[in-house]
């Protein structure tokens, strides 16, 4: 079979894999044939986990389980999980990972120069309830360098994951924070080439949201399918 038979059918409203400004982007996917799931069980000794634990009323909080009080501004951000048709998606597991406030990851791979913050992990994990809402309160990352082309620095973003009934429904995206001078400069959202799409991964300020003396808040609904769905990373 040839290599172009074994890739998925171009995507108008998606990225392409091979998107050039975006120079890790020829790796990120398999060029190779699909090997076949001899014994299906094994897939479960090394698919993705939902953690060791079950969901607590806390995994929601970024700012809670260290000694101090993390670096940073404070902010809640909350939205709802909605299919196709607008209808809300309950007890789906969304996680979060980011950057903290000075731009670096609690992951041994990031050697940026900035500063670790021992009270800040950069993850955390809930259940949307019965109205497919999801909340966290976080700290606000910052920008980063990343080596793409010079100068080349990401935009504050925070990753999102969504687990449906099984691994195999896991979906990974990003979130943008609105008004980000770095938006023009960089390749991954740059890669979305469709500005109504691209704008759908930017959160809204919402002051309802903000809760004085404490928080800033944000609002992004993801969208699961249809004409106004959030762009994942995986088509």
């Amino acid at each position: 079979m040839a290599e172009a038979d074994r890739r998925p059918p171009p995507d108008p409203d998606h990225p392409d894999r091979d998107y050039p400004p975006y120079r890790s982007s020829a790796l990120r996917h398999p060029k190779q044939a699909p090997l076949p799931v001899v014994d299906p069980e094994a897939v479960e000794l090394t698919g993705p986990v939902f953690g060791v634990t079950d969901v607590s009323a806390l995994d929601n909080d970024l700012t809670l389980g260290q000694t101090g009080e993390p670096a940073g501004q404070r902010i809640t951000i909350t939205g709802r999980v909605l299919d196709r048709t607008g209808r809300p998606l309950a007890g789906q597991l969304v996680e979060i990972w980011q950057a903290n406030a000075a731009g670096r990851y609690a992951h041994d791979l990031d050697q940026h120069p900035a500063p670790l913050d021992p009270n800040f992990t950069g993850s955390g994990r809930c259940l949307t309830d019965s109205d497919g809402e999801y909340n966290f309160t976080t700290i606000r990352p910052g920008a980063y360098p990343w080596r793409n082309h010079l100068n080349a620095w990401r935009p504050a973003h925070i990753h999102f994951s969504l687990f449906g009934t099984a691994f195999t429904q896991r979906m990974v995206t990003q979130m943008y924070f609105p008004g980000d001078p770095l938006f023009p400069y960089d390749p991954v959202l740059r890669s979305v080439t469709d500005q109504s799409a691209r704008d759908r991964l930017v959160a809204v300020y919402d002051h309802d949201l903000s809760l004085p003396e404490w928080t800033l808040g944000y609002r992004w609904d993801i969208v699961l399918g249809g004409p106004a769905r959030t762009l994942f990373e995986d088509r």
